[in-house]
């Protein structure tokens, strides 16, 4: 059965997940920059790779649609162009970016037929929503977090709303120049 790992980019020390536009924004990729960008994270560049397939709610869905086909020498652009992806939205009618469908039922059962039929993974891209309906239909396997050394004032609770009981187990934390790599389980 394949396991469902968020991907949680640019979350501050306070819980809060980078809102684009915010100094915490520009903090996070002035320092993603500094680092090499995107390409020196092989990681995360192999986890991408691999992945069965993408999934995303409509609001993560129409960023990454319009950013990376336009973007082909972003390291992530022929990865997850070329990867099959799923929308989860109630309220669009077509997708038009390649090799996407659209998933318009009922959540856990469109969860249940992606996980069937080998090992492997699914990223989560979010957005949020659908990242707290995972949780609250306790489908989350794990959830890979970046975190960074900045107090936010602005940007959106990730873990806002969720189950009121909901344990993780830390599998792993590395420690970069600006930013702690947290990677979590749900205990089965």
């Amino acid at each position: 059965m394949r396991k469902l790992i968020a991907l949680v980019f640019n979350y501050s020390l306070n819980g809060l997940l980078a809102k684009e536009g915010t100094e915490y924004y520009r903090y996070c990729f002035e320092l993603l920059d500094q680092a090499g960008g995107p390409t020196r994270d092989d990681e995360t560049l192999d986890l991408l790779r691999n992945a069965h397939v993408h999934i995303m709610g409509r609001s993560a869905y129409d960023g990454m649609s319009r950013a990376l086909p336009a973007n082909p020498s972003h390291p992530w652009s022929q990865i997850i162009c070329a990867a099959p992806k799923v929308v989860f939205s109630r309220t669009m009618k077509t997708a038009d970016w390649t090799n996407t469908t659209i998933a318009s039922g009922d959540t856990r059962e469109e969860i249940e037929k992606l996980t069937q039929g080998g090992d492997g993974h699914i990223v989560v891209w979010g957005g949020v929503s659908l990242w707290r309906s995972l949780m609250h239909l306790d489908l989350m396997d794990e959830f890979h977090v970046s975190m960074y050394p900045y107090v936010a004032h602005e940007g959106v609770k990730m873990f806002d709303d969720v189950p009121e009981s909901y344990r993780l187990e830390l599998i792993s934390s590395v420690a970069g120049q600006n930013v702690v790599e947290l990677k979590y389980r749900r205990p089965r």
